[in-house]
Parts: structure tokens; C-alpha cells; sequence
């Protein structure tokens, strides 16, 4: 329970940051936080520690179940842990922003993105959409969607000079 406690000490604000910014709610990013850190307590006999960051995987855990809330407030079902989740390269990029850089450092390189690459970043990242409701959203075809996040996660990897493995 100590080790528990320390990670909270290390990552609980940073983790209540990114739930925030996801949610524009206190009381709701408390609760994915909170969420996050019994998830990755109920699974810590399982974590190998050799295969990646810790901090980074209970943010990763965090940051879903902050968008779990978004879908389910406005009644979709959660995106599921496993492969049907996250993208891999979505996986990925917040895995190693939280390994190398802090948050603050991941937001003021959004700044850079160009507005309709910032934009597909937000909704899918912040906001918590399908790449098909991004389309719908800013109306373009789901190709273009996907180009546009593929371009704007290279594009903050590179201001970042996060590499990858």
C-alpha cells in the first residue's frame, strides 16, 4: 500500500491534470482518477514493470477512463481496454509524452499543430470521439480524419523530440 501511496504522491497531480482537461469537471476527474489508481491496483500483480513505465501505464489508465465518462455522458458505450480501444499509435504517443515530457510541454506543442490538425487531436483525444464522429464533426471524409491524426501525432513527436522505439 506504500508503493501505492508514493505513485500518488509522484503522478496524482499530473494524473488529476490530464482527467481534468478531458472532462471540464473536478468532481469527474477526481473520479477517473481515483478509477485509474483501483484499476491499476487491482491489476498490479500483473504489471511487469520490465515492459514499460509505470507512471505511464496509470496514466494511460487514467486517461480512459476519463474518456469512459465522456462517452457514457453523452451515451455511448466506454471504449473497451482492449484492441477495439485506443489505436496503438494513440497508445504509444501517451505513453511516451508521459515518459518524456510533461503536460505542460505536450500542450503548449499543440499550439504548433496546424488548426485542423489541433482540432482532430482535441475532439479525439480531449474530447473523446470516433474517428467517424470526427468526420462528421468537421466534415470531411473519415480518410482524411485519419490522415490529419496520423500527421498531427508524427508532427507533436517531432516538436517534442520524443523517439521512437
Amino acid at each position: 500500500m506504500r508503493a501505492l501511496e508514493a505513485l500518488y504522491d509522484r503522478v496524482g497531480r499530473r494524473a488529476y491534470g490530464l482527467a481534468y482537461r478531458v472532462l471540464g469537471d473536478a468532481a469527474a476527474a477526481e473520479d477517473a482518477v481515483q478509477e485509474g489508481f483501483i484499476s491499476f491496483w487491482r491489476q498490479a500483480d500483473r504489471i511487469n514493470p520490465h515492459r514499460g513505465n509505470v507512471e505511464s501505464l496509470l496514466m494511460t489508465m487514467v486517461y480512459r477512463r476519463a474518456i469512459d465518462l465522456v462517452r457514457t455522458r453523452r451515451g455511448q458505450a466506454p471504449l473497451s481496454i482492449g484492441p477495439d480501444g485506443l489505436d496503438i499509435a494513440a497508445e504509444e504517443f501517451v505513453d511516451e509524452v508521459y515518459d518524456e515530457v510533461s503536460l505542460e510541454a505536450a500542450r503548449r506543442a499543440l499550439t504548433t499543430l496546424a488548426p485542423d490538425h489541433r482540432r482532430v487531436i482535441e475532439l479525439a483525444y480531449f474530447e473523446g470521439r470516433t474517428q467517424a464522429e470526427i468526420a462528421d464533426v468537421v466534415g470531411v471524409p473519415l480518410g482524411t480524419v485519419k490522415s490529419r491524426l496520423r500527421l498531427a501525432l508524427v508532427r507533436l513527436r517531432d516538436v517534442m523530440g520524443i523517439r521512437t522505439k
